[in-house]
């Protein structure tokens, strides 16, 4: 018996372009192979890239989002990553086709008064379309921007023209960045959005502990520690539009149950930061264990991304 099973949405771009932008990164510019548009986002959004072979890794759109011919992505080789950047620094080439997954946004830009920005290394990426919109918009802003080394830091070129408004720190100059001085005389209204490595973004908390609930909003490369799940008992998943039922053990997760079962879900981290992997939940609560979803998504338990997250109930319905 013939099964329905969900697809996840993909398409096909072409590598039109691809340059150095600093030590050990590449950016990659894509467009439909037939100059067709492609769907628009927002600043914070990003896309899964689906290399030769199946490989799926996801990276911020960085170029200008009022360009809706073309998107821009920037790669850095990443020695001990799993194969996709090496790849893409050393075999994709110009004309090359790639598989596309989203645009998806889990770290948008929210209104507000003031946007301080901090970035670590290739975590510039979905800070520079925030940094045009929030300079579109006539809206008080500052970027601290930090790298290893002045040569490693992407985008110097784009962020000239923002002047003092833009602060580039390379660790072998200034050292660590200096995050409370930088948050210091925070206002009412003021957004605090950070991305780049863990330890970057576990100083950017501290520095920013004492202010209001919500100020901070960050984006992770490597998922945060939530311990150990909340039930170590197999329990029951649901997809709705089939009326299926399967059971995940306490050892496998949620994903690869219901792939096995031919649910054609795209994934990418496997880690829970990504968000590509992310479902609707009809029924039961789901045990977040995720680094995307802020307090009040996660209260609300309508979704859910299934690499990582479990479930508090016997049974979860899932919008597949």
């Amino acid at each position: 018996m013939s099964q329905e099973v969900h697809v996840a949405e993909t398409r096909t771009l072409r590598v039109t372009g691809k340059e150095p932008v600093a030590d050990g990164v590449v950016a990659l510019t894509l467009a439909d192979p037939a100059g067709a548009r492609l769907p628009d986002w927002t600043p914070g959004a990003h896309i899964d890239l689906i290399l030769p072979g199946g490989l799926v890794r996801q990276y911020s759109l960085c170029g200008d989002r009022w360009n809706p011919y073309t998107y821009r992505i920037a790669v850095l080789r990443e020695p001990a990553g799993r194969g996709g950047s090496a790849y893409i620094h050393d075999v994709l080439d110009l004309g090359e086709a790639v598989g596309l997954g989203g645009p998806r946004n889990n770290f948008p830009l929210v209104p507000a008064d003031r946007y301080l920005f901090i970035a670590g290394g290739i975590g510039i990426t979905p800070l520079l379309p925030m940094v045009a919109q929030a300079d579109l918009l006539g809206a008080d802003w500052a970027l601290l921007y930090g790298g290893r080394r002045e040569a490693s830091i992407a985008f110097l070129e784009n962020l000239a023209g923002y002047g003092d408004r833009v602060q580039i720190r390379p660790q072998d100059r200034y050292g660590l960045l200096d995050l409370p001085a930088f948050v210091d005389g925070h206002r009412p209204g003021t957004r605090v959005y950070s991305c780049g490595p863990a330890p970057l973004l576990a100083a950017v908390e501290q520095a920013c502990a004492d202010l209001p609930p919500h100020t901070l909003r960050i984006e992770r490369f490597v998922a945060a520690a939530h311990g150990r799940p909340l039930r170590s008992t197999p329990f029951q998943v649901e997809l709705a539009r089939t009326g299926t039922v399967l059971t995940v053990p306490a050892h496998s997760s949620v994903l690869d149950v219901i792939t096995a079962a031919g649910a054609d879900v795209l994934s990418s981290c496997r880690q829970g930061v990504c968000g590509t992997c992310e479902v609707t939940v009809l029924a039961g609560e789901p045990d977040h264990r995720d680094s995307v979803l802020d307090d009040a998504e996660r209260a609300a338990g309508t979704c859910m991304f299934v690499c990582v997250s479990r479930s508090r109930t016997d049974r979860l319905v899932l919008d597949l």
